[in-house]
């Protein structure tokens, strides 16, 4: 009886809201509230003193939003417990607050209402409503799988190659293979990971498990059942897949070719296979991973404007990934074909995608770009950086990246107000905040007479 009142009154909960997308909204911004809240107390501190709100507020919006970016230095300023508490946010950040929602109302109920299924389904991004169940069950394992692979690979490379005690390779293998998957990008130094650019074990383990993550768990589940059956995969599976293998090769090669002769980044390594290796790295965490093996802030600007463009267009749909996803950049790209070849219709493969569907990737890369230009016009009249500069903070910010050219620590707590927006909404999505702002869904019933304006 205790099992189901307590299902009746989450359910309850949900109910109160007219749309699900309130629900993710909400549940987003009471775990940003909590996490300040444990972030603010004295333990959470290496010196044991209070932290100040502004660096609570930021550090709990960058762990839970998974950006990375962050006030203040996060191996020396936080604790072993603030370092936990941040693990914690960041992981229930990158699974979402409606999956373990759904996970704890399947615990204590062993069933699901058809609203609750509708509000993880806003955040999972599922197309049917009845698999939402099975769903956030393997997504849960599935996850957790993921970050016990590269938690061992990472902790055996630190005991062995790197000396370290049993325990403290541990601890550093779990943090930083939950970070990797989440595509967090928190690390527990102050460079990053850039003391291990020439180390494959450490760097690629990250880069895959950043990969994993932030190709969608829908792509995921869908190469599972059918990796040996290209022609039966979805739009979403083929776009996904598509665009990121172009991403990363044509990133890799930008990257490493621009970069291979600067002596403040790859030039500084050894040899030509470490320097390809930090270029492939280099253009994997734009996708939204955060970690960096070269100093961000000795790039070259054309290297920048290239990592801008990979951090906006991100991962995949559904999982862990920021930016407006490869998908919709996909999409729109085959908007943009169709259009110049002249057809009334847009055709991906052997399947159409609906209008509704491509006035999405429209409405999503144009609120996108509205807020990127806003959120930098701002930060340029709040401080006296440059423009490249500025630019790259608010797209690593609003695309959940964390990556940094290093002026986030010394921006003034106006300004780190406005990243914490940008993050929020770079989370949850320009569309789901719309919607869930939008209180009632209104429908024409009636069509007004048709005009063509000039466009162009």
């Amino acid at each position: 009886m205790a099992h189901r009142a307590r299902a009746r009154v989450t359910l309850s909960f949900l109910s109160r809201f007219q749309h699900p997308a309130q629900v993710v909204v909400s549940g987003f911004l009471l775990a940003i509230v909590i996490g300040t809240g444990l972030l603010s107390l004295p333990a959470t501190t290496e010196s044991g003193e209070r932290p100040r709100f502004s660096d609570a507020l930021f550090t709990a919006t960058s762990a839970v939003c998974v950006t990375g970016l962050a006030s203040v230095d996060t191996g020396t300023h936080w604790s072993v417990f603030g370092h936990v508490v941040i693990a914690v946010l960041f992981q229930v950040g990158g699974l979402g607050i409606m999956t373990l929602a759904t996970l704890f109302a399947v615990v204590v109920s062993g069933r699901l209402g058809l609203r609750a299924r509708l509000a993880v389904a806003a955040e999972t991004k599922t197309l049917r409503v009845a698999d939402v169940r099975r769903l956030v069950r393997n997504v849960a394992i599935f996850s957790l799988v993921c970050e016990a692979i590269a938690a061992a690979v990472l902790t055996a490379r630190f005991a062995v190659a790197y000396e370290q005690p049993l325990g403290r390779a541990l601890y550093w293998g779990l943090f930083h293979s939950v970070s990797a998957f989440n595509n967090a990008g928190f690390a527990l130094w102050p460079d990053s990971l850039t003391r291990f650019a020439a180390d494959p074990w450490i760097t690629l383990t990250a880069a895959i498990a950043v990969i994993v993550g932030g190709l969608g768990f829908p792509v995921v589940f869908e190469l599972a059942r059918g990796w040996r059956r290209p022609r039966t995969w979805s739009v979403l599976t083929r776009l996904t897949l598509m665009v990121t293998a172009v991403l990363l090769a044509a990133g890799t090669i930008i990257m490493t070719f621009s970069e291979w002769d600067n002596p403040r980044t790859l030039g500084a390594l050894p040899d030509g296979r470490a320097r390809l290796l930090a270029g492939f790295f280099a253009a994997v965490m734009p996708r939204s991973g955060g970690f960096n093996s070269v100093d961000v802030g000795q790039m070259r600007p054309e290297t920048w404007l290239v990592t801008d463009v990979l951090m906006f267009i991100g991962g995949g749909s559904a999982g862990t990934a920021g930016g407006i996803k490869v998908t919709t950049f996909g999409l729109l790209a085959f908007v943009i074909w169709a259009e110049l070849r002249g057809e009334a219709r847009v055709n991906v493969g052997h399947r159409r995608v609906p209008e509704g569907t491509q006035r999405q990737a429209v409405a999503i890369a144009l609120m996108a770009v509205g807020l990127v230009v806003s959120g930098t016009f701002v930060l340029l009249v709040m401080t006296e950086h440059t423009l490249d500069r500025v630019l790259f903070e608010v797209i690593s910010a609003f695309a959940t990246v964390g990556l940094s050219t290093g002026i986030t620590a010394d921006l003034p707590p106006a300004a780190h107000v406005i990243m914490v927006v940008l993050m929020f909404v770079g989370r949850i999505g320009p569309l789901t905040l719309g919607t869930a702002l939008a209180l009632r869904e209104r429908t024409r019933r009636y069509e007004l007479p048709e005009e063509r304006p000039i466009v162009g």
